[in-house]
């Protein structure tokens, strides 16, 4: 999306079923790459949200806001109260805003950020401090965004989730995980390790798809 065209507009699930379906605002559509999905998630599940009024701005005004500048990583939803939600989201980085009033698709813009208490204010503070920085230097700043040391843990679960679902068996999933050659033959007697882990990783998986994954995004796993 090239600067200056307006916001992408996501088809939210008018039916209300996007939020049973595992916590977020709206039903992305699941032919579209994850590196171009945008996940809006609903607030309660994700604690770095940052709550803000958008009204109008004079574009003289060093405060000011142009949501043009954000148009190439911006993408709004509208709720069934009528705010908006968006995303900002270059595939790999992304943050969330939940307008309580006003609009980021209607030129110039003063944002008003709310923010409270002590604990609750950290994610929100974070998410500011990226906001900003994404609208002075037009990026996503990678030292703002540091890796999950979790990751490469989450993803092999995902990955063993996803075996399971086809029906592969623990030794199977040894294999495609580890080799042939690691888990040869001896399955029951000199692989116990593997197979341990193995065991482990598809427990993990299943808590993960029973609602663990909440955890992930508040931070307390």
């Amino acid at each position: 999306m090239s600067r200056g065209t307006p916001p992408r507009r996501a088809l939210r699930d008018r039916g209300g079923r996007a939020r049973s379906n595992g916590g977020f605002t709206f039903a992305e559509d699941p032919s579209i790459p994850a590196p171009e999905a945008r996940l809006l998630w609903a607030a309660d599940i994700d604690p770095a949200i940052l709550s803000v009024s958008a009204v109008p701005g004079d574009p003289a005004d060093p405060d000011h806001v142009d949501p043009a500048v954000l148009a190439p990583w911006l993408t709004l939803v509208t709720d069934l109260a009528g705010r908006e939600q968006a995303v900002l989201s270059d595939g790999r980085h992304h943050l969330r805003l939940d307008l309580e009033r006003g609009s980021l698709a209607d030129g110039a813009v003063i944002l008003h950020y709310h923010l409270h208490g002590v604990a609750s204010a950290e994610p929100g503070l974070l998410s500011l401090r990226r906001l900003l920085d994404l609208i002075r230097h037009r990026r996503f700043a990678a030292h703002l965004f540091p890796p999950d040391p979790r990751i490469d843990r989450w993803l092999l679960t995902l990955r063993v989730h996803d075996a399971i679902a086809a029906g592969a068996s623990h030794r199977e999933i040894a294999i495609a995980l580890y080799g042939e050659e690691r888990v040869g033959s001896g399955w029951l007697g000199e692989a116990e390790s593997l197979r341990l882990r193995v065991r482990r990783l598809a427990r993990d998986a299943r808590g993960l798809a029973a609602g663990g994954w909440r955890a992930l995004l508040r931070g307390r796993r």
